[in-house]
This record gives C-alpha cells, structure tokens and sequence, in this order.
C-alpha cells in the first residue's frame, strides 16, 4: 500500500493546476481523504509565506475512479493581509468529483481556552492490529498498514449520558515524518476521514448499510506531529433519512485540542434485491 508521502503528491501542471497521484489501494472508489489531502497541498501551494491553513470545508460530488489522477484547478478567491481564501475543484474525466474552500491565517495574539481531553485508555494497553494474531480487520490491516489505529473498546469507554453515539480511537503515522508543519496538517486531513463514519454505525451493530462520505469540515487549532498519537475522540449526534452526521475532537498525549472535525456522511440501509 502506498505511504503517505506517495498520497500527498501533487504535480503542479500549470498555475493553479495541479495533477495528484492515484497510489495503490484495495478500495473501489477513491478515499474521501486522499482527495482532501491532494487538494489541500495544492491549495497550500499557491499561498504566499506566511499563511498556514486554519480550516477546510469540502463536499464529496462523485465516487472518483482510485486508478484515475485527479486534477485540482485552484481558484484564487481572496488574499488578504491576515487571510487567504482558495477555492478547489477535483476532476476526474472532466466532471468534478470534489469540491473545498480553504482558508488560511497569519496568526494573531488573543484570549485562549478548551474542553478538557477524556480520560481515556493509553495506545500501548492497546492491541496493535497489524500483525495480531487472531481474525483481522482487512481494512486497517491491508489499507492502511502505516498507520497504526487503536480502537478503544466499548467496555473501556467512559459513555456520556447524552450521547447517542460514541467511539475513540488512538491513531498515529508509524513512521518519522519530515518536520514541515505544512505535511502533517495535509496528512491529517486525509486521517481525519478514517473512522468517523463508523461512529454512527455503533448503536446499529446489525444494520445492513451502505456508506460514504458526503462532506468534511475540519479545523486545524494547534500544532501537533501526525507521527505521533494523536485521540480521534467522536460521536454521531444524529442519523436519519439516510444520512448520518458525526463529529470528531482531535487530542494530543498532551491533552491539546489539536482538530475538530464534523462530517455529514451517507447510511443507507440496503434492502434485499429480488
């Protein structure tokens, strides 16, 4: 499978052109946060020094074909003294396959505060499921074997009351990333779509459901490593129609809120064909 540095390639074609790669995968249709990934490199690249990306809004149009490039067409929307707005659009075989907006900003001073992290299992008295012995996940295990995801259990989680829905998990990249704070905002953009769906599935373990991510919107509020373990704290507040919506919290070991992410995605019960 493809590591990280090889998803988040990006051949700039023209201005505000740009071509990602098409890495290898068992998925059938392109990973919703590959193609987040790709564009947001290629909206990085086109922002004067200084900027750095603070959140995405992103929707999902069309499966993209996983052996097909897709190109990103970058439209300059604003450039501000503290702030850059772009516009991205990700095609396949002419049509647009994914559609986001990025802003960026310089940074300034004011107030601060946050939630408190949940107390929480650590990642080592966890089971690494890669090279476990016993039955496997396939999809951590073949899909992404260079990141290291650990579920908490159900029975190890401290539940809100008032939760419909909820799930944590423990993630990092396994190995040394470059020190760009730049890479690891992109390869958090493409880690932030994994398992977040899943939250809304939790109360409905029998349910026979089809899925797929409809939009993402994600934050960037500290600095963090991707290559270092990062809690995915979520839950899914709401599922109906069809449709499910989830969000998600983003920690550090420190206990820093790192990310926040929220996610409208597809869960559609399938029915029997005659």
């Amino acid at each position: 499978m493809a590591t990280i540095h090889e998803v988040l390639q990006v051949e700039q074609l023209e201005a505000d052109i740009f071509r990602g790669s098409s890495p290898a995968t068992n998925l059938q249709r392109t990973f919703g946060g590959q193609v987040a990934g790709q564009a947001l490199v290629s909206a990085v690249r086109t922002v004067a020094d200084g900027f750095t990306v603070h959140s995405l809004h992103g929707y999902f149009l069309r499966p993209g074909a996983p052996t097909v490039p897709t190109v990103y067409l970058v439209e300059r929307v604003r450039d501000g003294r503290s702030f850059a707005t772009r516009r991205v659009t990700g095609m396949q075989n002419g049509r647009a396959i994914f559609s986001m907006s990025a802003s960026f900003h310089t940074g300034d001073e004011g107030p601060t505060h946050q939630d408190r992290a949940p107390v929480v299992v650590p990642p080592e008295e966890l089971p690494d499921l890669v090279g476990a012995p016993g039955p496997q996940d396939p999809w951590y295990v073949t899909e992404w074997p260079d990141w290291d995801i650990r579920r908490v259990p159900a029975e190890a989680l401290h539940t809100r009351p008032d939760a419909a829905a909820q799930q944590q998990v423990w993630m990092r990249y396994r190995h040394e990333l470059p020190p760009d704070p730049v890479f690891h905002v992109c390869a958090l953009a493409y880690m932030s779509d994994m398992t977040l769906l899943g939250s809304a599935r939790v109360p409905h373990p029998d349910a026979v459901t089809q899925g797929a991510s409809l939009d993402h919107a994600l934050w960037f509020l500290r600095p963090f490593r991707a290559d270092e373990w990062l809690l995915y704290d979520q839950t899914s507040p709401s599922a109906g129609f069809g449709r499910a919506l989830t969000q998600g919290r983003i920690y550090d070991r420190a206990g820093n809120m790192v990310a926040a992410v929220v996610q409208e995605g597809l869960m559609r019960t399938v029915h029997e064909q005659p």
